[in-house]
């Protein structure tokens, strides 16, 4: 039999001690009875670990063992939970706050494998600068970019606050004989926008998308820390612009913050429950809207498709379920769990772990399970009347549209000659929003031109 060394025992020490909170609702004796078990598990696990360490025929990082045993536990629960590593933190940290240290360029490796500009992100140092989509990165900071790849050029662009790069580009649509240029950037905090409108213009984003019916329109990429400060300063703009109906996209948008979507929602309902999460060993709880601050006078259109998720659903379910908003496109992913993101390795590395379950305001959780069938209940459905399905390649076809419109360039006007992409599901959302204007419309002008009352004795 194998001996358990002093370094299993402190293993299965510390996994003994940090099981204690998750039965603080439990009786002694059934806490004595897990720990007993739990120690029992633990010195499997670590015998286990021990013997690959000593005695596998090759050497082994350890903690490369560790993580694969979390990820081989993991795999056991659901799709959703997953362990951020060291090396991932950064960008999974990133993707929640939506900012990190560069010059403020998307990039992409073209057929003949040149870096090239995507499109620079508004308000960032390359912005500013003038960098341009199509400008090609022939150096950075003197050293060729032929072969350098993304991850190597994303490495070289990045970095602190206040450090210089300098990029060599060759200009959008040159020609061979025009020289390269030098430019020199700072660094920056870059923030990047989860609300969009459906074009940029000058320096921000259009938010009027029928500017003579005062339609607006607003996009949302998924919901990070600053999503509701972005909507409302949205939602402002429009207002100063007398906006009279708004299009709320949120296709594509695969969820975030369970925070931010509470607020989202809460800028457009007066009262009324949101939504609510209950889990096995997390408090139920719910959250409730309230009047102050509510953009609540004018209609509003959802657009959702089959990868619309979790904090997406969350939103337009509960303007569904209020009656603030009509669902229009296909139905939504199905995913009803919440995640907590519980810091592991003080912090250099996490646990996103599914912890509980929401429902909307109708009581009904939109899970979508593995065993779910299309005629059950699950996702959000759009309202009676107002389903667009696309198909596979209609699909790809409004992504690479959609794409277009977010490149920040010069723009020519749209003539009949060069018709743009029509967007069946955006048109859907747009008569919608039209209908509704057209019908108050009638109705105050009927209130403010009463017919003359018939006299007596007629």
């Amino acid at each position: 039999m194998f001996d358990v060394t002093s370094r299993v025992r402190g293993l299965i020490l510390v996994a003994a001690v940090f099981t204690v909170p998750a039965f603080a609702q439990q009786t002694a004796g059934q806490i004595d009875e897990r720990l007993k078990d739990n120690y029992e598990l633990m010195r499997m696990f670590a015998e286990t670990f021990e013997q690959i360490d000593q005695n596998y025929v090759k050497d082994l990082d350890r903690r490369e063992l560790v993580e694969a045993a979390i990820q081989g536990m993991l795999q056991r629960l659901d799709p959703y939970s997953t362990y951020i590593p060291r090396t991932s933190m950064d960008r999974f940290n990133q993707s929640v706050e939506q900012e990190y240290g560069g010059i403020g360029i998307q990039v992409n490796v073209d057929r003949l494998g040149r870096l090239v500009v995507f499109t620079p992100i508004p308000g960032g140092p390359a912005f500013f600068k003038g960098v341009r989509a199509g400008d090609i990165i022939m150096k950075i900071d003197g050293e060729s970019t032929e072969g350098i790849g993304m991850a190597g050029a994303i490495s070289k662009l990045k970095g602190p606050r206040g450090g210089e790069v300098v990029i060599t580009v060759k200009r959008a649509g040159s020609g061979p004989d025009e020289p390269l240029e030098d430019i020199t950037l700072v660094r920056d905090i870059i923030q990047l926008d989860t609300v969009r409108g459906d074009v940029f213009t000058d320096k921000d984003w259009d938010f009027m998308l029928d500017k003579d019916q005062k339609v607006g329109y607003v996009r949302l990429s998924h919901f990070s820390r600053n999503s509701a400060n972005e909507m409302r300063v949205a939602l402002d703009k429009l207002r100063e612009q007398n906006m009279k109906g708004l299009i709320l996209d949120l296709r594509d948008n695969p969820g975030g913050l369970l925070q931010q979507a509470v607020a989202i929602s809460d800028l457009f309902v007066e009262k009324g429950m949101i939504v609510s999460t209950k889990g096995r060993n997390v408090p139920e709880r719910s959250w409730q809207a309230t009047k102050e601050g509510t953009y609540a006078d004018f209609p509003i259109a959802v657009l959702v498709n089959r990868n619309s998720a979790s904090a997406s659903e969350i939103v337009s379910a509960c303007l569904q379920d209020l009656d603030r908003a009509v669902i229009v496109g296909e139905r939504s992913w199905g995913k009803g769990s919440v995640q907590n993101v519980i810091n592991l390795d003080e912090g250099r590395s996490a646990l996103k772990l599914t912890t509980a379950s929401y429902f909307r305001p109708s009581g009904r959780n939109i899970h979508r399970f593995p065993d779910s069938k299309v005629k059950d209940e699950w996702g959000v459905s759009p309202t009676e009347g107002f389903e667009v399905k696309f198909s596979g390649q209609e699909l790809r076809e409004w992504r690479a549209a959609r794409r277009e419109r977010d490149v920040i360039r010069e723009r020519e006007p749209e003539t009949q000659e060069s018709p743009s992409y029509v967007d069946t599901q955006l048109d859907k959302a747009r008569d919608y929003i039209l209908s509704k204007l057209n019908g108050e419309s009638t109705e105050k002008k009927d209130d403010a031109n009463p017919e003359p009352p018939a006299k007596s004795g007629e």
